[in-house]
């Protein structure tokens, strides 16, 4: 974050999150915001807000990279946010590189794996390399 303030870069996080009392289809679920997230409930998606100002992001973005879900998409009344996500990269004409394992089987889900620019299932490594960090594998590559 301090980051991002020195480079005068926006950094967006969730505003609102999606909630439940348990990971499982039929569990009650709420719409929290700013304040938090109670006691006895669990984080599971992005809220609607949060899907509103990403795919505004999106959707101005020449280069997009995404590494991770934006909740247990797993769970079909969780999977929204990653759903919309996933969706607006797709159509946003952007060069999208997408990263992680989790992140592949969400494309894979909703049939948008061919919608995106690049996949790689090396999620941390991917975020390894984006941050400038050797990587052993291309470093073997690039000694032969």
């Amino acid at each position: 974050m301090r980051e991002a303030a020195h480079l005068k870069k926006e950094l967006l996080l969730p505003i609102d999150h999606l909630i439940a009392k348990k990971i499982e289809e039929g569990s009650e679920t709420k719409t929290a915001g700013q304040e938090g997230i109670p006691d006895g409930w669990i984080g599971v998606d992005i809220g609607p807000v949060t899907v509103s100002l990403y795919g505004k992001a999106i959707a101005e973005s020449k280069t997009i990279f995404w590494n991770g879900p934006m909740g247990v998409f797993e769970v079909n009344a969780f999977a929204a946010g990653t759903v919309e996500i996933a969706k607006r990269i797709a159509a946003s004409g952007a060069v999208s590189v997408v990263g992680g394992g989790d992140s592949v089987a969400a494309l894979n889900q909703f049939g948008l794996e061919g919608s995106v620019t690049h996949i790689s299932t090396g999620g941390g490594a991917s975020l390894e390399f984006i941050e400038g960090k050797e990587l052993p594998g291309v470093q073997a590559l690039s000694e032969k």
